[in-house]
């Protein structure tokens, strides 16, 4: 069983993509806030079509829902 993981405008993505967020994001359990157009770089999937996993130069180990990303 594949899973199909695709952004926020439905275009399909693969590991090792790069991704840009487009809304402003709190972190949860930090002060630091992910603004809009912040690129992160080489996602990876975490088994669910609505999560992946990525990093930015402030956060490590980010968990962020498709919904608020487009691919770069």
């Amino acid at each position: 069983m594949d899973i199909v993981v695709k952004d926020s405008n439905g275009t399909p993505l693969s590991e090792g993509d790069t991704v840009t967020v487009i809304k402003d994001l709190k972190v949860k359990g930090s002060s630091t806030v992910i603004k809009r157009g912040t690129v992160i770089k080489n996602i990876r999937f975490n088994g669910s079509e609505d999560e992946i996993e990525g990093r930015t130069d402030k956060v490590k180990g980010l968990v962020l829902r498709t919904e608020f990303l487009k691919k770069a």
